[in-house]
């Protein structure tokens, strides 16, 4: 199927094209993955005769989708220019998320509030990478209404409450380590670092000591 047509059930339509040429320049294996809790895209540089790889959350909103495909592409572009010489949100990669954003930026794809979003986060150096809270609560917002009340972000449950991730393990909310939340299986007893903007769904009434 034509690579476009495919684009265009995940982002804008508008930005498809653009992206589809990306993945053919760049010479990219792009992949629409599943869900995964921990990140929404993923980067992969050249290696044992692979090229470069990117993958992509099949379950983000089109801008979010949008999003993230740029910001795995601008590790790719800055990967080609600087190798392992430049830190994975270094100013080398926010210089080429900035100038791989602009194109739609000038189409004007996004609503004013995400491009707000982008522009702040880009243009502040504290914002370390793309879990940027301000930007991804920004994107959530054009998420289609959940079909449960009791899908909540890792924030806005109580300290002790169970939750429960889409693959059915149960975790118990912590206390906030920094910028992430430590979370502990209920069945095996690791440990794991959610973020605060993680969706899970609260077990009703249930807190665990």
């Amino acid at each position: 199927m034509d690579k476009v047509k495919v684009l265009e059930k995940y982002l804008p339509a508008e930005a498809a094209p653009l992206i589809a040429r990306w993945i053919d320049y760049f010479k990219c294996e792009f992949k629409i993955s599943r869900n995964r809790n921990s990140k929404f895209g993923d980067y992969r540089s050249p290696y044992g005769g692979k090229g470069h790889r990117i993958s992509v959350n099949y379950d983000l909103n089109p801008y979010a989708f949008l999003v993230t495909t740029v910001h795995e592409f601008a590790h790719l572009h800055t990967w080609n220019e600087h190798k392992q010489n430049a830190k994975p949100h270094g100013t080398e990669w926010k210089n080429n998320f900035k100038k791989m954003m602009q194109p739609f930026f000038e189409k004007e794809i996004f609503p004013p509030d995400i491009k707000k979003a982008i522009v702040n986060y880009l243009d502040n150096p504290a914002a370390s990478s793309c879990s940027d809270l301000n930007l991804y609560r920004s994107l959530r917002k054009y998420d289609p209404p959940k079909e449960s009340e009791a899908i909540l972000t890792v924030e806005k449950i109580p300290l002790k409450a169970l939750f429960k991730l889409k693959d059915g393990r149960v975790f118990r909310k912590d206390e906030k380590l920094r910028k992430r939340f430590k979370c502990t299986e209920v069945a095996t007893r690791r440990v794991y670092l959610f973020s605060p903007v993680a969706e899970v769904e609260l077990i009703e009434g249930a807190t665990a000591a």
